[in-house]
């Protein structure tokens, strides 16, 4: 996509030539006055969500759109959006086959002038773990592909926690693990460690993208071994904790959702607290608790977060979860 609305219109409408497809226009934004476009299919879309979304745009009261998508986005959430709620409620995407696609489903899109991307609507958590990139490989590849990005959701939420459960002794320890827990002295605790590297790799993530982009790879891979050499022979950390880390740094990147990415990373630190303060009680209680924290929550056209699980759609739940044919 481009800044150019109609532009845009005319990328999705070359991959769907259908009657059907529908753009309605609005114009929002007291003062900047942006044209804005909601895009469906009659045939597949939800009419009662278009209707409600139709009406929520028609009534909008913003005073600008500078910020443009999320701008509207925090706009239309209106009283749902809490300040304490991390996980995205829209789908954002820069990619006219993947906004085709979800159109041809039944989903809704929302189009703003001056903004290259384009927002999806409704997402839940599910939504999330599919990828249009699983289309362009063979079946088997595509659904590895999505396990692979299933299992490192799990990942990057368990593997702090329970590496510190490990380290502080409140679970057993396998034979076979042993070599992986720290029985030299070290300055600062683990539970500390985890927290400090916690912050160190978003900063490195903001340096890399205010470097040069001719210099951002290099420096960002000189300074990260640099800095951790450095950390470990001071005896600041361990190169256990680095390394789990530098895993969770890496799994991340298979999200194609910084959104969710860094709504994850939010549940995992407080996790980790809770597993630092109470134990592994602490860590399951603030997992449960984020699980009822997304069954609560409701997407911008008022529709279950867990959809399809919640209500059960198998079905749905099956494409979602498994590369099926397009």
């Amino acid at each position: 996509f481009v800044e150019s609305m109609m532009m845009n219109i005319a990328l999705i409408r070359r991959r769907i030539r259908d009657n059907n497809l529908i753009f309605r226009n609005y114009s929002l934004g007291d003062i900047t006055k942006n044209d804005t476009a909601m895009v469906y299919m009659k045939n597949k879309a939800d009419m009662n969500m278009v209707d409600k979304l139709d009406r929520s745009l028609k009534n909008l009261r913003i005073e600008g759109m500078t910020v443009t998508e999320q701008t509207l986005v925090e706009a239309l959430t209106g009283k749902r959006n809490s300040l304490f709620n991390p996980f995205p409620k829209v789908r954002y995407t820069q990619r006219p086959d993947i906004i085709a696609a979800h159109v041809e489903e039944g989903k809704i899109a929302v189009i703003v002038d001056n903004s290259p991307t384009v927002i999806l609507i409704p997402a839940g958590i599910f939504d999330f773990v599919q990828d249009v990139d699983d289309y362009y490989f063979p079946t088997l590849t595509g659904n590895y592909f999505r396990f692979l990005r299933i299992a490192n959701i799990v990942a990057i939420l368990f593997i702090t926690p329970v590496y510190l459960l490990f380290a502080e002794g409140d679970i057993p320890v396998y034979e076979a693990l042993k070599f992986f827990v720290p029985e030299e002295d070290f300055a600062i605790t683990i539970f500390w460690q985890f927290i400090l590297l916690e912050i160190a790799v978003d900063g490195l993530k903001l340096a890399s993208l205010n470097t040069p982009q001719s210099l951002g790879m290099s420096l960002s891979v000189i300074g990260a071994l640099i800095l951790g050499e450095f950390s470990v022979s001071s005896g600041w950390f361990v190169p256990q904790t680095i390394l789990c880390m530098a895993v969770v740094a890496l799994a991340s990147f298979t999200q194609p959702s910084i959104e969710l990415g860094y709504a994850i990373k939010f549940v995992r630190v407080l996790m980790l607290i809770g597993a630092h303060v109470i134990g592994w009680p602490g860590m399951v209680g603030v997992f449960i608790l984020s699980v009822a924290v997304m069954a609560g929550t409701k997407t911008i056209v008022g529709t279950s977060y867990l959809y399809p699980l919640i209500p059960w759609d198998g079905t749905k739940l099956k494409r979602l979860l498994f590369r099926t044919k397009k």
